[in-house]
């Protein structure tokens, strides 16, 4: 039986007040949540930080600054470019990691290569609900999310926008914490991303091309491959397919 996980904090390079959740015993997967997210919507709520840990896993699961148990500052100068990528960096120091895996959704996908272009080095790597579109050229999303924020309340009714606010509204999201943290996304260029070495699971909803095309991203890739799971890209994460994809992937021989 899985116990429930466990939650930490430490403080990263620059001081901010961070928190990781944990669950599980084995070998260390780190899996990084999306924007307006948290570890416990992405990862907890909906089994598959559980469906992992059973495969014999240690799942490390950050909230991301700004988001869930870990501070917001308010401050534009604690969100430098690529903020997010020093953060999983720091943790990965912190937890003192050799031998892992690293995994993450959306916004945590991108995190991942901005860490692997910055020369972490895990076993394997997941990417999901991120496609080639979405780390060679941030701007489009992030301005899709200002306006969200700026626009809080009048967003037309069902409208990206609207679903978008809605579910910040669910999460407690901080708008004047996330709106300088979209300052700190760096677009990713073609060479990088093709020298990703590792084994990757490219993983997205069926309907999912709001990041672009996961099969192109894993295409690039020397050893990529691209796996569809039912739903978009808010509706994959509820669906245990998007777990189980994850489990098989990294608990192949």
């Amino acid at each position: 039986m899985i116990e429930a996980p466990k939650v930490h904090s430490f403080a990263a390079d620059d001081g901010v007040e961070l928190a990781w959740h944990e669950v599980g015993e084995g070998r260390p997967v780190v899996l990084i949540h999306g924007l307006f997210s948290s570890a416990t919507i992405n990862w907890i709520k909906f089994g598959h930080a559980a469906a992992i840990a059973a495969r014999g896993f240690r799942v490390i699961m950050p909230d991301l600054r700004a988001h869930g148990l870990s501070a917001a500052p308010h401050d534009p100068a604690a969100y430098p470019p690529d903020v997010l990528a020093a953060d999983g960096m720091a943790l990965v120091r912190h937890l003192d990691l050799t031998d892992y895996d690293l995994g993450g959704y959306s916004l945590g996908g991108r995190t991942v290569v901005r860490m692997l272009v910055a020369g972490v080095r895990p076993g394997r790597v997941v990417i999901a609900g991120m496609g080639l579109s979405g780390l060679l050229d941030t701007g489009v999303r992030s301005a899709h999310f200002r306006d969200v924020l700026t626009g809080i309340g009048r967003h037309p009714r069902g409208s990206p926008e609207w679903m978008a606010e809605a579910f910040l509204k669910t999460t407690g999201g901080d708008p004047k914490a996330l709106l300088p943290l979209l300052d700190s996304f760096v677009d990713t260029p073609e060479s990088a991303i093709a020298g990703v070495a590792q084994p990757t699971l490219i993983v997205a909803g069926e309907q999912d091309d709001d990041n672009g095309s996961g099969a192109a991203l894993a295409d690039l890739l020397p050893n990529g491959r691209f796996v569809a799971v039912p739903g978009n890209h808010m509706s994959a994460v509820t669906r245990p397919e998007l777990g189980q994809a994850i489990a098989d992937f990294l608990d192949a021989a």
